[in-house]
């Protein structure tokens, strides 16, 4: 694991607490958010950008690359950013107002949005395609992507899985928020997708559960996710 190396020194747990009330903040503010999806993702933003991912946000071409599938926690991407220096607070206060960038959704022409996102399903298959491309030029960076247990009911998910398990992408690195619900009710109703980790070892996934509102379990999650990867590695990360 590389710490990301951007704007401010490391205190992963406290910046959670930081990311959440800023979230909430905003939220209220601009009357206008999708709060819990946000909320459900704060330690794994706060782990993956302070402790894991390299320079992510930045033009640096070693730099890892961060995908929000669940694009609908753009909120949460953005708070996580302007604690990382990559955009300031009079930008981050301009959530959802006219002309501005940071919208409900993350769009690519906000510096440091790598993959404009919204449309459920569509985040890993540009994943894997940056995890091909960067491979093929022999580049260390890594893609993570961040995708909502709601959002695997999209078969768009699955073709990617089988994609990169294919490839053996081993610079593909997947984060699952399993918090059990999304917008038509509990997510076991709708469809049920447990055993999640069975699901994605079953498509040829290294896959890890932790607590995805504990940062040290978070951490350990991705260790040895990406120490003992032969292909591309999940963690299924259990939040409310």
């Amino acid at each position: 694991m590389k710490r990301a190396t951007v704007g401010k020194p490391p205190d992963t747990g406290g910046d959670a607490a930081v990311l959440r009330r800023w979230i909430i903040e905003q939220c209220r503010d601009a009357n206008v958010g999708h709060l819990g999806s946000a909320l459900s993702i704060v330690e794994m933003l706060a782990v993956l950008w302070g402790d894991v991912m390299h320079r992510p946000g930045t033009d640096d071409p070693t730099r890892d690359r961060f995908i929000l599938g669940k694009g609908h926690a753009a909120l949460a991407l953005y708070a996580v950013m302007r604690l990382h220096g990559l955009i300031d607070e009079a930008t981050y206060r301009t959530y959802c107002q006219d002309d501005s960038l940071l919208g409900v959704h993350p769009e690519h022409g906000l510096p440091g949005v790598e993959v404009t996102t919204g449309s459920l399903g569509q985040g890993l298959s540009v994943g894997c395609g940056q995890a091909i491309a960067l491979a093929k030029r022999g580049s260390k960076a890594r893609v993570f992507v961040l995708v909502s247990d709601g959002e695997c009911n999209e078969g768009q998910v699955w073709e990617a899985a089988m994609l990169a398990a294919h490839h053996r992408l081993k610079n593909l690195i997947v984060m699952v928020d399993d918090n059990g619900s999304q917008a038509f009710g509990a997510a076991r109703d709708v469809i049920d997708m447990s055993p999640m980790s069975e699901r994605w070892r079953a498509f040829g996934w290294h896959a890890v559960e932790a607590d995805g509102h504990d940062v040290s379990a978070l951490r350990d999650a991705l260790t040895t996710a990406i120490d003992a990867r032969t292909g591309p590695a999940v963690v299924i990360a259990k939040t409310v």
